[in-house]
């Protein structure tokens, strides 16, 4: 066994480990969903309060956490599979807790490039910010039309991952390319998740226009020409007296 797959093993005994322990305190996944934004939170905090002077430790620091809060991202569903409390409100709720999630972690930054004086910066997380939001948005509305939109490369648990690369690698400046691959990929997923949706919705208006023209459709001409003969008939039939 080479020490990736190891540690990969490793990774999943312990994550195992932590979902059994909290199944057996039966905590709700919805609490720790929320512990999670509360984690992020913390980071966000760390970015903002970030300065020249002590951004590299800041950064750092906000990295860590954000791990931490990944951990209550990656257990909170298999808590609720293991202690059978799968909902479709907590889907929706971890949904929607995910983009506050989100939105912190960029706030954050937003207030630490504001605090340097970095403006160009402060727009580019803005736009990171705005198009982190805008895929998953796409993807929902998509499949509130289509079903299933999974196509596309940024999605969370990559930007997740990107910013923390970007936040523990401080010191070599690895914040700003982080922020540029997030702006050009999640830009490139919209684009790839409008043209996936406008494809699959033409395909489903043509087959609805089908059906709408086969329901439609004109009785054929003999069948309609014996229709009238017959009723022609019928009134020209002379009453019976017997």
């Amino acid at each position: 066994m080479t020490w990736t797959g190891a540690f990969g093993r490793g990774c999943r005994v312990l994550l195992h480990a932590i979902v059994r322990y909290l199944a057996l305190k039966r905590i709700s996944p919805n609490v720790l969903t929320f512990i999670g934004l509360v984690i992020n939170i913390i980071a966000a905090i760390l970015f903002g309060y970030a300065n020249s002077g002590n951004y590299q430790r800041m950064f750092v620091y906000a990295g860590l956490v954000i791990i931490g809060a990944g951990i209550f991202d990656m257990v909170d569903g298999r808590v609720a599979r293991a202690t059978n409390q799968v909902t479709t409100f907590g889907g929706f709720f971890d949904s929607v807790i995910d983009r506050y999630s989100d939105v912190a972690l960029f706030f954050g930054l937003l207030v630490y490039y504001a605090r340097a004086g970095h403006f160009f910066y402060l727009l580019l997380v803005a736009f990171v910010m705005v198009s982190s939001v805008m895929v998953s948005y796409t993807r929902a509305r998509a499949e509130s039309l289509i079903g299933s939109c999974k196509v596309g490369f940024m999605e969370r648990p990559e930007r997740i991952v990107l910013v923390i690369i970007g936040a523990l690698f401080a010191r070599w400046g690895a914040m700003a390319p982080v922020l540029w691959i997030l702006a050009v990929l999640s830009t490139i997923t919209i684009i790839h998740r409008i043209a996936y949706t406008y494809q699959q919705t033409r395909i489903l208006d043509a087959k609805a226009a089908e059906e709408a023209a086969a329901k439609s459709e004109p009785v054929p001409a003999a069948a309609s020409q014996a229709a009238k003969q017959q009723q022609s008939g019928q009134r020209t039939q002379a009453p019976s007296f017997n």
